[in-house]
């Protein structure tokens, strides 16, 4: 064994130990104090070992993307690659949200009380709805949101509300919307990974990105379809900043301002831009003019809200005051402030611990990785700094394990830098089906 590999496998354990911290030390305040709010610390989820209608399809396609994954990704042409890699990504999140059936796991998942589709009839007249979002957010307003809704800006609630004007009614077809735009993220990563740092490093990228244990809060968590937005708004901009495209700058840009009215948080997905624009400041300083659709098609979404009457900055600021009403306030910082780290762990699995080890080897010039590692050492750290900002916030105690799938997304990359695929896709597979079929996951 290499004393590369060896490292590999201490970031590994580490990370099993902080997850297995998490977990001991989460099961003894919920016990004590119950002030965590979650079943089994520190996940959002239950105990409760089973099987259902997915786990034979989930099995296959574990087996079959560990086996061929590699090797497909190596050889397949790239505009076969990414159609292949969204096939098998969904059919590896829909197979997992099936293992509890489709009632359970895909057709009722978004229409509990705390979601979007609980409001579906208040928003008849949307404009008058958008100049009211902020009078219904505090608990004690009247007829306050469901927590979803009030949690984020209204492009989240209006996606569901058109996808029901257009006859795509029920959790049924909301559910199935989040797992066909949610499995794109992976695509757009892919894009923005060659775009960046070469095609090699994506394709090594592309099993892990398809194999990935946050699958299993991808279906269907409208988390899923707010990764896909974000992840597109990076992909096209490096795809502006590489190919020198105002027309993929503009689309950036509006693809950015709507992220921003799907979740408050997802500004911060800025980070990751401006890692995208440290790498391709060549193409800004030859063509600085790509700025100029890029911050106008970013002014179109937030200008069309704030001219419909919805205001994001006081909506934000209630939403502060709801967050400490509820649970928020009362989880302790002191735990979830490192459990959420954890429970990034179990969402990007242990190949992605040892994949950031081997980033860190690679920006302070340990790795005899080329030119294109260090860039894509670079992108991943964006992300990896927008989740560390998020977390310190305090804005996001527990749950993240579903909130923080947009930036989990771009660090999934990381494992491209890992050798011996199959072995770590077979580690991220085994923890995906154990989370799966042991625990009964919600939010």
């Amino acid at each position: 064994m290499t004393r590369s590999l060896r490292r590999d496998l201490y970031a590994a354990g580490a990370a099993a130990l902080l997850v297995a911290a998490a977990v001991l030390a989460g099961r003894r305040i919920q016990d004590t104090s119950h002030t965590l709010f979650v079943d089994w610390p520190p996940l959002l989820a239950s105990w409760g070992p089973h099987l259902g209608p997915g786990t034979p399809a989930a099995v296959l396609v574990a087996i079959a993307t560990v086996v061929h994954g590699p090797a497909l990704a190596a050889r397949l042409p790239w505009r076969a690659l990414l159609p292949v890699a969204w096939g098998t990504g969904a059919a590896w999140i829909c197979s997992l949200a099936l293992v509890d059936g489709w009632q359970r796991g895909i057709a009722r998942r978004l229409t509990t009380r705390y979601e979007y589709l609980q409001v579906i009839d208040r928003f008849h007249d949307i404009p008058a709805a958008l100049r009211d979002f902020t009078r219904h957010i505090l608990l004690d307003s009247p007829d306050n949101w469901p927590a979803h809704v009030a949690g984020h800006p209204p492009a989240a609630t209006l996606t569901f509300v058109l996808l029901d004007r257009a006859g795509l009614r029920g959790g049924g077809w909301a559910g199935i919307w989040c797992i066909a735009v949610g499995a794109t993220a992976c695509v757009a990563v892919l894009v923005a990974v060659r775009a960046l740092a070469g095609e090699r490093l994506a394709r090594r990228a592309a099993p892990f990105l398809v194999l990935a244990p946050a699958a299993v809060w991808m279906g269907t968590s409208a988390d899923a379809y707010f990764a896909a937005v974000a992840a597109w708004a990076v992909a096209l901009l490096a795809l502006a900043v590489t190919g020198r495209s105002f027309w993929w700058a503009g689309a950036s840009g509006l693809l950015f301002g709507l992220t921003c009215y799907l979740s408050y948080g997802l500004t911060l997905v800025a980070l990751i831009a401006a890692a995208v624009l440290a790498l391709g400041q060549g193409g800004i300083r030859e063509r600085p003019a790509l700025l100029v659709p890029l911050l106008a098609g970013l002014a179109v979404v937030p200008t069309a809200f704030t001219l419909a009457g919805f205001d994001w900055w006081e909506a934000y600021r209630l939403l502060v005051t709801r967050y400490h009403q509820g649970a928020g306030g009362i989880r302790p910082y002191g735990y979830w402030v490192w459990a959420n780290l954890a429970c990034a762990v179990i969402v990007t699995g242990l190949a992605t611990a040892a994949g950031l080890r081997r980033t860190g080897a690679v920006l302070r010039g340990r790795h005899t990785e080329p030119r294109d590692g260090v860039r894509l050492a670079v992108l991943v750290c964006g992300a990896l700094l927008a989740l560390l900002l998020a977390d310190l916030s305090g804005m996001s105690k527990a749950e993240t394990e579903r909130i923080w799938l947009p930036f989990a997304v771009w660090l999934l990359p990381a494992c491209a830098l890992l050798p011996r695929p199959r072995a770590w896709l077979t580690a991220q597979a085994v923890l995906a089906l154990l989370l799966n079929h042991l625990l009964r996951t919600g939010w």
